[in-house]
């Protein structure tokens, strides 16, 4: 997996319904192995917030070892599958790993990943002041390490615990 530079956009009225339109091409292809539900995820998903401009797209599978097939047909249909963290989710960008328009991940629903992921995004929805505090975060990190995804992801992750352990 190369690493692409990180660009952050502000906000665009069209990240949702590029998620809609992503959705519906994806859900006859996973229909076999969703257990829950297909979710927008991501800072493209909390309205106002700059983001890197990748629609990130959460899906609840019912188990990893039960859509491990799954990786077959996504590839088979413009997604790239990597092996990113395999221990909890099944990881995919799409068209390519160094033009990112889309990141697909496909956890078991229910989990605490899944539940974490919900959480984030719903406090950021819900409190401008977090997503405010977010996006500054984002711009000095992205502005910090624009050559390193992993050091970027990384460094967001000690603000993203401490808002998913609020009360």
């Amino acid at each position: 997996m190369t690493s692409a530079a990180i660009e952050l956009s502000p906000y665009n009225t069209n990240w949702p319904k590029q998620f809609e339109q992503e959705k519906a091409f994806l859900s006859p292809l996973l229909a076999p192995w969703i257990g829950g539900s297909i979710e927008h995820v991501g800072s493209t998903s909390v309205p106002g917030l700059t983001a890197k401009p990748i629609i990130d797209i959460m899906v609840g599978v019912t188990s990893l070892a039960a859509s491990k097939e799954a990786i077959e047909v996504l590839t088979q249909n413009g997604y790239c599958y990597y092996p990113y963290k395999p221990d909890v989710m099944h990881w995919f960008c799409k068209p390519s790993d160094a033009f990112r328009t889309h990141h697909l991940h496909l956890i078991p629903f229910d989990s605490e990943l899944w539940h974490q992921r919900l959480l984030f995004r719903d406090r950021l929805r819900n409190h401008p002041e977090l997503a405010n505090e977010y996006q500054t975060l984002k711009i000095k990190l992205a502005e910090q390490y624009r050559d390193d995804r992993e050091a970027y992801t990384q460094k967001k992750w000690p603000f993203i615990k401490e808002v998913l352990n609020r009360q």
